[in-house]
């Protein structure tokens, strides 16, 4: 399990049920969607607060600047959605499918990814702290020159993520898997790795490893 400390999101019991479809609004507070599809929207700076997701799916979906905050996304298919240039604040993804989900230039605060399908998602130039990563496929995700602080990859599959230009100072990767990272020497600097990956790394600098006697 991961160290880093998150805030859980802030949500009150007994939430209405509503449906998206056919609502016409922009702000959304203190409700339950279940089981729905969203398709087709294009809605620039929709706000959700203190809301769950739940076995919803995003189809086609473009909500960029959205705002997030006290949210829950528990066994949705959130796939190719766009929530790029967002406030994504205290939200949780749990058993969600978020293939190719784009939070480019995002700023994210305070969220968990948890068993989740991440391949192909997008966090470029985003701004991430206090986030976690835990058992996820994040092969082919994108995190060119975001921002990290108190961010935590846990029983990851990282094979070709793309961290150039991002500094990996403080992040600790050893219990996860990848064949080949996109990142240089400098960005790996202060990166906490295991025995096998610290081999891994000095074998693509070019240096020979021999057993000792």
């Amino acid at each position: 399990m991961s160290k880093i400390k998150i805030q859980k999101p802030k949500i009150p019991k007994g939430l209405e049920t509503r449906n998206f479809e056919g609502s016409g609004d922009t702000f959304f507070h203190q409700c339950v969607f279940e089981g729905e599809t969203i398709y087709g929207e294009d809605i620039q700076k929709m706000v959700f607060e203190q809301v769950i997701f739940k076995n919803v799916i995003f189809q086609e979906a473009t909500f960029r600047n959205i705002e997030l905050i006290d949210v829950i996304f528990d066994k949705c298919d959130v796939s190719n959605t766009d929530f790029s240039n967002g406030a994504i604040h205290r939200v949780e993804f749990h058993d969600s499918k978020l293939l190719g989900t784009n939070f480019s230039e995002s700023t994210i605060r305070n969220v968990q990814f948890s068993n989740c399908q991440t391949n192909f998602s997008s966090f470029g130039f985003a701004d991430l702290k206090q986030v976690v990563f835990q058992d996820c496929l994040l092969r082919n995700a994108e995190f060119y020159e975001a921002s990290f602080k108190n961010v935590g990859f846990t029983q990851c599959d990282l094979n070709e993520v793309n961290f150039s230009n991002t500094s990996l100072n403080g992040v600790d990767i050893s219990t996860c898997t990848f064949e080949r990272l996109i990142v240089t020497l400098e960005e790996l600097a202060g990166c906490e790795v295991n025995t096998s990956q610290a081999i891994a790394f000095a074998k693509i600098l070019g240096l020979s490893i021999k057993d000792s006697l």
